[in-house]
Formats: C-alpha cells, sequence, structure tokens
C-alpha cells in the first residue's frame, strides 16, 4: 500500500467542507428568507451565493488533492 502524504488528507478535509458548504447554502436559499427575498429581488441571497461559490471551491481543491498524483 502506498503511502498517502498530508495532501490526501487535507483534500479530504477540503471536499468534506465543500459539500457542507454547498448544503448549508441550499438549505439557506430554502429557508422563509431566503423565498422572500427571491420572491421580491429575483436572485439568491450574496450570502446563499457565497456558500455555493465557497462550497464549489473547495470541493474542486478536495478532488485535486485527493486525486492528484494517482
Amino acid at each position: 500500500m502506498a503511502k498517502r502524504g498530508n495532501g490526501f488528507l487535507l483534500g479530504l478535509v477540503l471536499l468534506a467542507v465543500g459539500v457542507g458548504l454547498v448544503v448549508w447554502g441550499y438549505s439557506e436559499a430554502g429557508s422563509i428568507g431566503g423565498k422572500l427575498n427571491r420572491a421580491f429581488a429575483g436572485s439568491p441571497t450574496d450570502r446563499v451565493m457565497m456558500l455555493y461559490i465557497g462550497g464549489a471551491v473547495c470541493g474542486v481543491l478536495g478532488l485535486g488533492l485527493t486525486f492528484r498524483n494517482r
């Protein structure tokens, strides 16, 4: 079994954080405040967008670190 370095562990952590942020953003978007904001402004709140973007960035970095050198 080949030794997996710290990059693999960091990749898994970033992947988990990314998934968590996306789920949190989805939950925020479905809240009453998120629905009201979408009804009046027509777009999700800045907080929801930041959670989605942060989750996507962490997820991509996590995947890159996890599957690097394979």
